[in-house]
């Protein structure tokens, strides 16, 4: 079958004025739609903390039924102490207690500067079953001064009173020895009561320097 030259100059296309996109990027430059799509809620910028905690109702934080999906993005976090783990808890009592029953997974990649190592795993002792503590985001995260992690955690529904909240959380970071690990985890608290409070932390020591920030997502 002959196929016929398409001529661009003859095809006319009108603009829906209603269905145009318009994109800002905030302080980060992560980018956001105008009017809709990420809407940004808190910042918290670490300074020798302990804790980073995101608690609704306190200090301008929405962790409610305004929004079906919460995104908290880290960036260049940077711990006090080498080799830590990066964790995050869940509360049910606005921030009294971080420690909803949890069920997980987690896995990971990794790959060295000189090219000659990898590794890709499952690794069961960051995981959970039916586990109140807390859970992994990324191991082995280094504190020399230029190295850090930066990645995001989505949680879903978490107003519910009727299902268990899913999240799932991406993160990379340039660990000891001169490797970029990739490490991914999954799960859901499995209580149906409201999830109303999240707390970031190291395994050990503060978390020196960084920022997280809470973006709520609209459905359309």
């Amino acid at each position: 079958m002959a196929i016929s030259k398409f001529n661009y100059n003859s095809f006319n296309v009108t603009p829906v004025a209603s269905k145009a996109l318009a994109f800002d990027a905030d302080a980060d430059g992560f980018t956001t739609a105008s009017g809709s799509s990420m809407i940004l809620i808190k910042t918290l910028t670490a300074s020798s903390s302990g804790t980073l905690s995101f608690v609704d109702g306190a200090s301008s934080v929405v962790l409610d039924n305004t929004y079906p999906v919460y995104m908290f993005k880290f960036i260049n976090l940077h711990p006090a102490t080498d080799d830590v783990l990066f964790s995050v808890n869940f509360s049910a009592d606005t921030g009294s207690n971080y420690n909803v029953t949890k069920t997980t997974t987690y896995f990971y990649a990794e790959h060295s500067e000189a090219g000659d190592a990898q590794g890709l795993g499952y690794n069961t002792s960051r995981d959970l079953a039916q586990g109140t503590g807390v859970q992994t985001l990324i191991s082995d995260v280094g504190n020399v001064n230029d190295e850090s992690l930066t990645g995001e955690l989505m949680l879903f529904n978490p107003s519910s009173t009727t299902f268990v909240k899913h999240f799932i959380s991406k993160n990379t970071a340039n660990i000891k020895n001169n490797y970029n690990l990739a490490a991914y985890s999954a799960g859901y608290c499995n209580t149906t009561s409201a999830v109303d409070a999240v707390q970031f932390k190291m395994s050990s020591g503060n978390i020196d320097s960084g920022v997280i920030k809470l973006y709520g997502i609209k459905d359309s």
